[in-house]
């Protein structure tokens, strides 16, 4: 009888853990998030992690789709972050990137980040994989800093 009860309730926490993700991913979309894909660790073809994104002012958060974690991951500043690269996903890439993706490789020079998630460092390179449609808000965000900012360059 004590081998059913800890079963049971071993798939009480496992269902009440993929209902707080589901709640958490639906409650991010539905103020403003776009699916986003994030890689930090270039040398990994396999090192993709899926998201959620949003902007907020000239922060660009990043909060991973498989955490229970109430803040952004990453977070990346607008000032000093450039694009370097845009490409196609490669078929090993396909499997951990949002469907008909475009690849960002971009970095960013903040020498100290702003906060201990906050992405930059002399020249950090990340990668972002996001559909058409999102890249288009992206770019839109990255190059609409205030009068009198340092524009990065966007391609």
């Amino acid at each position: 009888m004590e081998i059913l009860w800890f079963i049971g309730t071993l798939l009480a926490v496992a269902a009440a853990t993929l209902l707080l993700l589901g709640i958490r991913r639906v409650r991010l979309i539905r103020m403003g998030g776009i699916n986003v894909a994030l890689r930090t660790h270039l040398d990994n073809p396999r090192g993709w992690h899926l998201g959620v994104a949003r902007y907020h002012g000239d922060e660009f958060t990043w909060y991973r789709a498989l955490s229970l974690r109430n803040g952004p991951n990453r977070i990346i500043q607008r000032d000093g972050f450039e694009i370097d690269d845009r490409r196609e996903p490669e078929a090993q890439e396909l499997y951990g990137v949002p469907n008909g993706a475009i690849i960002l490789r971009c970095r960013a020079e903040l020498d100290p980040p702003r906060s201990k998630r906050a992405f930059g460092g002399p020249d950090t390179v990340v990668e972002i994989a996001m559909t058409p449609d999102a890249l288009t808000g992206f770019l839109s965000w990255l190059e609409s800093a205030p009068p009198g900012r340092r524009l990065p360059y966007a391609s």
